[in-house]
């Protein structure tokens, strides 16, 4: 079972949760860890002759240490770049948090010093009508790394996110700033009201990367505090 194991979460789809898990999954295997990562829902995958695939999951897989086969890596990989539970309509399926749960627990179960599981969208992501992404961190009981990018509403949404998360009893282990839109004073200035405002460990901040692969991003993350437990 992994000794180690977080949840990568977003404020938002599109934040660059992606980018922070490789980059961890990448500073944890410069420091001699065996990781292993997982992403249990997909959209916007692409048809390929071994079925449909994600092109970031294919991205964990060369990052991670263990070697698993894709379908256990993701195993709900949709088509359609649309929300999961639309994107999931659309295909005639329908995904279940209890589902979900489940197939992570089989890569908990792997021997591992870090498992990292990555989101889909926003904290409160719908899987069904009824049912969040927020449901499955919460059944594992597992600490979360949240993705901040700064933007004009980031502070609005980050806070919404950070109190929902305490509001459904999850631990926030650590959170990191990712700049998507190159303005470097902006960003600075608003990850420096967001480190006052949020009571977790500030991981780092990730500057914008023309190309963004965790190669560059991990030099300007700080997760000691996390990965040595």
């Amino acid at each position: 079972m992994a000794k180690l194991k977080f949840f990568i979460a977003g404020t938002d789809v599109g934040v660059g949760k992606t980018l922070v898990t490789l980059a961890i999954l990448e500073a944890a295997n410069k420091r001699g860890l065996s990781t292993v990562g997982m992403k249990p829902v997909a959209t916007g995958c692409r048809a390929t002759e071994e079925g449909c695939q994600s092109d970031d999951v294919v991205l964990l897989m060369e990052q991670m240490s263990l070697s698993l086969p894709y379908n256990q890596i993701n195993p709900i990989a949709l088509e359609p770049a649309l929300m999961p539970h639309i994107a999931a309509e659309r295909t005639g399926r329908r995904i279940l948090a209890s589902q979900l749960v489940g197939f992570c627990r089989g890569v908990l179960m792997q021997s591992a010093d870090l498992a990292i599981i990555e989101g889909s969208g926003g904290w409160r992501e719908l899987l069904n009508a009824r049912e969040t992404m927020a449901g499955v961190p919460r059944e594992l009981r597992m600490p979360v790394i949240l993705v901040v990018t700064t933007n004009r509403g980031c502070i609005n949404q980050t806070m919404l996110t950070v109190e929902a998360i305490a509001r459904d009893g999850v631990t926030l282990a650590g959170w990191v700033a990712n700049d998507l839109l190159g303005d470097a004073e902006a960003h600075k200035d608003l990850v420096a009201t967001l480190r006052s405002l949020i009571p977790a460990p500030f991981l780092g901040s990730i500057p914008f990367l023309e190309f963004p692969t965790a190669q560059a991003a991990v030099s300007h993350l700080d997760i000691d505090s996390v990965i040595t437990g």
